[in-house]
C-alpha cells in the first residue's frame, strides 16, 4: 500500500469510504461484510476510514465505530464530519460531536471535517451564535481532535471565501475530483486554489459515484489498449495519483470485489503517461452528455412528492448516454406518483443539490424523452392520462 506524509503521519493514499457500504435485503448495513472489509483493509496498509453523521441515516458512525473497535485505536485514522445543516437550538455542536464520539466507541477523532461548506451553509457555519469553527478549534487543542478540516461542494469563489475567512484553521479540504470534474465541475480551480494556499487536498468522489467506474465498452478498448488489464476505477485512482497536492483519496466501496481491486491498483501505484492522461480527459468530454448526479441524496430529504431523485435521474442518464431501450421496462415497476412527471417543480431539489443541477428541468425532459423510448411509450401515455389534473 502506498502512503503519504502529512505533517509527519504516515497516511494510506487510499481512503475507505464509509457511505456506501454493503447492505441486506431489508436495507441495514451488512454488519459482517463491513467487518470483513475493514480487516482486510488495515491487513493491507489502508488506515484512514472516513464516516459522517448522516451516512446510512446515522448508522455508518455505529457499524463503522464497531469495525475498528477490535483494533489496536493506533492502528488506524478514524474520520467523520460536523453536519452544519442541522444545526439547532436543541442540536448544539457540542452534543453533537459528544454523540459522534459514543457512536464511533473512541475517545478522539484522528481527523474532523465540518461537513459540506457550499453556498447554502455557508452562512450557517459563519455564525457567530453557533460557534462553529470556534468550539471545534478548541476540541483540537483539547486533544480530542488530532486534525481539522472541511469537505466542500462550493464553487471556487465560495471556496476562496471561506479559506478567506477562516482557512488558517483549516489543516485539509476534501473536495470532489476526478478527471470528469477537472473541467465539469471546476476541479482544477479548485486543486489549484488549495495548493497554492499550501491545504492539502483529500479527494471525495473518484469515480464520480459509480458514474467513471462502467465506463463504453468502446471507451474500455481504447484504454485497454494502453494500459491491459486495468479496470476503470483503477484508471481514474491512478490519474489522481499524479496530482502531487493530493494526499487522500476516498473511495465508497460497497464489496469485498472492489476493496480488492482498489488495493491492488494502490500497491503498484504506477503513474499514468502523459498520453493516458490526455486520453481520460478526452473520455472526460465524450461523457458530459450526462447530469453529473453524485448519489448524495440531498434533493430527497426535502422533496414534498417524496421522489427517489438520483434513482430517476440515473436512468436519465442511461437514455442520454446509451438511449437504453431497457429503461422503459425497469420504471414500468415504479408507481405513477414517483415517477419524473410526478415532479411538482417546486425547485427545493435544485437548492439543495451541492452539484447545482437544475433537477426540474431534468424530470420535464425526462418525461418527454420517456414517450420516444420503444416498450415505455405507451405505458408512459397511459400514465398521463391517469395522472390527477391538478
Amino acid at each position: 500500500m502506498q502512503h503519504n506524509d502529512f505533517r509527519g503521519e504516515s497516511l494510506s493514499r487510499l481512503g475507505f469510504g464509509m457511505m456506501r457500504l454493503p447492505t441486506q435485503a431489508d436495507g441495514k448495513i451488512d454488519e459482517a461484510a463491513v467487518f470483513e472489509m475493514v480487516d482486510y483493509a488495515l491487513a493491507h496498509g489502508v488506515n484512514y476510514f472516513d464516516t459522517a453523521f448522516p451516512y446510512h441515516s446515522g448508522w455508518s458512525e455505529m457499524v463503522t465505530g464497531a469495525a475498528l473497535a477490535r483494533h489496536p485505536r493506533e492502528s488506524f485514522n478514524l474520520a467523520t464530519k460536523f453536519p452544519g445543516h442541522q444545526v439547532s437550538p436543541t442540536h448544539y455542536p457540542q452534543e453533537i460531536f459528544e454523540k459522534q464520539l459514543k457512536k464511533c466507541q473512541v475517545e478522539y477523532f484522528d481527523y474532523y471535517l465540518l461537513h459540506n461548506i457550499y453556498e447554502n451553509s455557508y452562512d450557517t457555519y459563519m455564525d457567530p451564535k453557533w460557534g462553529i469553527v470556534e468550539y471545534f478549534a478548541e476540541q483540537r487543542r483539547k486533544g480530542r481532535i488530532r486534525h481539522l478540516g472541511f469537505s466542500c461542494h462550493a464553487r471556487p469563489d465560495m471556496l476562496e471565501r471561506f479559506l478567506n475567512e477562516v482557512g488558517t484553521e483549516m489543516e485539509f479540504c476534501q473536495i470532489q475530483l476526478n478527471y470528469l470534474d477537472w473541467t465539469l465541475q471546476e476541479g482544477k480551480r479548485k486543486y489549484d486554489l488549495l495548493t497554492e494556499r499550501g491545504i492539502p487536498v483529500w479527494v471525495m468522489e473518484p469515480v464520480r459515484g459509480g458514474k467513471l467506474a462502467k465506463l463504453t465498452p468502446g471507451m474500455m478498448s481504447r484504454l485497454e489498449a494502453l494500459r491491459p488489464g486495468c479496470s476503470a476505477p483503477g484508471w481514474s485512482f491512478r490519474w489522481l495519483m499524479g496530482l502531487s497536492n493530493v494526499k487522500m483519496i476516498l473511495s465508497g466501496m460497497s464489496n469485498m470485489e472492489q476493496m480488492k481491486d482498489n488495493v491492488a491498483t494502490f500497491s503498484s501505484g504506477e503513474p499514468l503517461s502523459e498520453a493516458e492522461r490526455q486520453l481520460l480527459l478526452e473520455i472526460a468530454e465524450a461523457l458530459k452528455v450526462s447530469v453529473p448526479c453524485t448519489a448524495c441524496r440531498y434533493c430527497c430529504e426535502g422533496c414534498p412528492a417524496q421522489l427517489d431523485i438520483p434513482y430517476l435521474i440515473s436512468f436519465y442518464n442511461d437514455i442520454c448516454f446509451q438511449g437504453s431501450m431497457t429503461v422503459g421496462m425497469q420504471l414500468d415497476a415504479l408507481p405513477v406518483d414517483k415517477l419524473p412527471s410526478a415532479c411538482l417543480q417546486c425547485g427545493a431539489c435544485a437548492a439543495a443539490c451541492p452539484q447545482k443541477i437544475d433537477i426540474p428541468t431534468v424530470m420535464r425532459d425526462f418525461t418527454e424523452r420517456l414517450k420516444s423510448v420503444p416498450k415505455w411509450a405507451d405505458v408512459c401515455r397511459k400514465r398521463d392520462a391517469e395522472q390527477p389534473k391538478i
